[in-house]
């Protein structure tokens, strides 16, 4: 599950598309924790196939509910991204901070801004990787491509030698994948890259 804020209004109605930089994935199950799906004042709950799809939405893991991959993806985005951490403790809000400035491309109004992506060769992209080719998203894991869909993974092809492709996955989180960190994907993916 996915947190960027309270989205809604009181008729639960999508009114922003965030409300804050810290863009994190909970668990759906946390100390015995009940929410009403968008319940006035409390942030809006956003739901995704799995770690791999909201990492390429922008979201990282969150630091209450899961400290333990929280803690593993810190790590393996500071050693991939040293340029964006500087000196002393990596705290959240520099990792917010610079995963916002990946995700969203610079328009003046909030409204008008759209999903940052880049061209790459599907060669070099590690597991774990959300990319977009024939204007269909898939799941780059081992030698093969997962077409996306909303409900899972669907049958998977060998993955095309020599192509580019769109990267939906911003480029420090494609680093710290690269760097190690191993997303948590749908069963109907193999688990085994």
């Amino acid at each position: 599950m996915g947190n960027r804020g309270i989205l809604h209004n009181d008729q639960q109605q999508i009114v922003r598309p965030y409300q804050h930089n810290a863009w994190i994935i909970c668990r759906l199950e946390f100390k015995g924790r009940r929410r009403a799906v968008m319940s006035p004042g409390n942030y809006t709950e956003l739901f995704f196939l799995d770690e791999a799809t909201a990492l390429a939405a922008g979201h990282r893991p969150c630091f209450e509910c899961q400290r333990a991959r929280a803690n593993a993806f810190r790590d393996a985005w500071r050693a991939a991204n040293p340029e964006l951490v500087g000196d002393g403790h990596l705290k959240a809000g520099q990792i917010d901070a610079a995963l916002h400035a990946e995700r969203l491309t610079p328009a003046r109004r909030i409204k008008d801004r759209r999903k940052q992506t880049y061209s790459a060769s599907l060669k070099e992209l590690p597991d774990g990787t959300v990319v977009e080719w024939e204007s269909a998203p898939y799941l780059v894991w081992g030698k093969h491509l997962y077409p996306w869909t909303a409900v899972g993974y669907l049958s998977p092809m060998q993955r095309p030698a020599d192509i580019r492709v769109i990267v939906l996955t911003p480029p420090s989180i494609v680093r710290a994948l690269a760097g190690g960190f191993q997303p948590i994907v749908h069963p109907t993916a193999v688990t085994e890259p």
